[in-house]
């Protein structure tokens, strides 16, 4: 995501609000593709399809994207927010927590 604000400790995403340390050590491996999973444990690939379990609002605006609401040829992406895709012709980074393999 690039649309990050920095506070004196803490980064806050302002598409969703959450934030995390400055200071958080970075994993990384080397041993092959990241597992990303839905909300019920289901394994996600880049052009996958989902759909969302739960009302989200989008941050900064008086939008609601609706449970039930489905996007279509994902793309996992590194950081907080691992999918990134299209819905309603916007793009939108998701967590994969609020999604399920549709």
């Amino acid at each position: 995501m690039t649309n990050l604000l920095e506070h004196e400790l803490l980064w806050e995403c302002e598409t969703c609000g959450h934030e995390w340390q400055k200071e958080e050590p970075v994993e990384e491996t080397v041993s092959g593709p990241r597992g990303v999973k839905d909300a019920y444990g289901t394994v996600l690939v880049d052009g996958d399809s989902v759909t969302l379990i739960k009302d989200l609002k989008l941050k900064g605006s008086t939008q609601v994207i609706k449970g039930g609401t489905k996007a279509k040829g994902i793309r996992l992406v590194d950081g907080d927010h691992e999918i990134s895709c299209k819905i309603e012709g916007a793009s939108i980074g998701l967590k994969a927590c609020f999604v399920k393999k549709a």
